[in-house]
């Protein structure tokens, strides 16, 4: 991708396509790139153990909808890189949004949340889908507060992870344990190892393939810890994109010049999180490369070149935290709970 840089990207990009090498470590190909960080540190002060139980529990759980059978982890299922591969998830009564449902993994460190950065974080995120009438369709925040003050381990958790609230119990308190959960959602890669100067932990192709990336100007977009999630830049940018259905970022700003405007989505993981782009109707990586190439950068890539940039992408795919994805056992519906409803 391609997109309205400074002089010193523009400076870091011209050296880029000067290189002529396989990277190694200390390459100056390598200077916009970032290992990913270990932590990512909390949106606000408090028990942070407790709020991560809390959020791991609510991530989890189907009541979070009016039909008790969609949790967060239904669209973003995490033993699955954090997708559920089809083009656009199914919420209640079996309806369908317009895009796809894209990984929570890594997404704390993005700079904006959603395709069209309607969120400022993954807390702001995680309070969207529960209302959305397509998604889980809870009726309002009253509604969802109901559910988790009729069961009681759901009361003394929330009581744990904000002991200083004079309600705990609070949908703006659910989004906050729910994020804290998310922002612990990372996954290093041997493409991390690579960077802090393990020159084994990528093949030779793999290390060919990054040059690939490089030189066709992939990294101009896609750079960073995240290549990729730190920016917006309209799909179609060199050449116009066969479907316009979606406005991209216009939808939230009403600005034209936002008109098919949408966030880069970050590369890590990217060989597990098909179907591709916003409208997740690109079902593998090599056409998501072929197309980039053509509407982002005006190129048209050879099929070796495709061949060496997958195989660069594949060294992206991290390691997922089993122990700390594990689902939680859920606590019990009470008589006071609310039923599920249809329509």
């Amino acid at each position: 991708m391609k997109l309205r840089y400074s002089v010193i990207a523009l400076a870091a990009t011209a050296l880029l396509g000067g290189c002529a090498h396989k990277p190694g470590a200390d390459d100056a190909s390598l200077k916009m790139f970032a290992p990913l960080p270990e932590t990512i540190p909390a949106k606000t002060a408090g028990p942070a153990e407790a709020r991560v139980a809390l959020g791991r529990m609510l991530f989890y759980d189907p009541r979070l909808s009016r039909s008790q059978t969609i949790s967060c982890n239904s669209c973003h299922d995490l033993a699955k890189y954090g997708v559920d591969g089809a083009p656009t998830s199914e919420g209640v009564n079996g309806q369908h949004g317009d895009r796809n449902s894209p990984t929570v993994y890594n997404a704390a460190a993005h700079f904006a949340q959603f395709w069209d950065g309607r969120a400022p974080d993954v807390e702001g995120q995680a309070k969207g889908p529960v209302l959305n009438p397509v998604e889980m369709a809870m009726a309002s925040e009253q509604a969802v507060v109901a559910v988790l003050e009729s069961i009681p381990e759901y009361v003394a958790a929330f009581q744990q992870a904000f002991p200083d609230a004079a309600q705990p119990v609070t949908y703006e308190n659910m989004s906050v344990a729910i994020g804290a959960f998310e922002r612990g959602l990372l996954t290093p890669s041997r493409w991390d190892r690579f960077l802090d100067g393990d020159q084994a932990a990528l093949t030779e192709q793999e290390r060919a393939g990054f040059h690939a990336f490089a030189s066709a100007g992939c990294d101009r977009c896609h750079a960073g810890a995240l290549l990729g999630g730190n920016l917006y830049q309209k799909i179609g940018l060199m050449k116009p994109y066969p479907e316009t259905a979606d406005p991209g970022r216009y939808k939230v700003t009403k600005i034209e010049s936002d008109r098919m405007m949408f966030k880069v989505p970050s590369l890590r993981n990217v060989a597990r999180t098909a179907p591709y782009f916003h409208n997740g109707k690109v079902g593998g990586l090599e056409q998501a490369v072929t197309q980039m190439a053509e509407y982002q950068l005006d190129k048209q890539l050879t099929p070796a070149e495709i061949s060496s940039i997958v195989a660069f992408l594949n060294s992206l795919t991290g390691e997922l935290p089993s122990k700390y994805i594990q689902k939680p056992e859920l606590p019990k519906s009470t008589a006071k709970t609310p039923k599920p409803t249809e329509g």
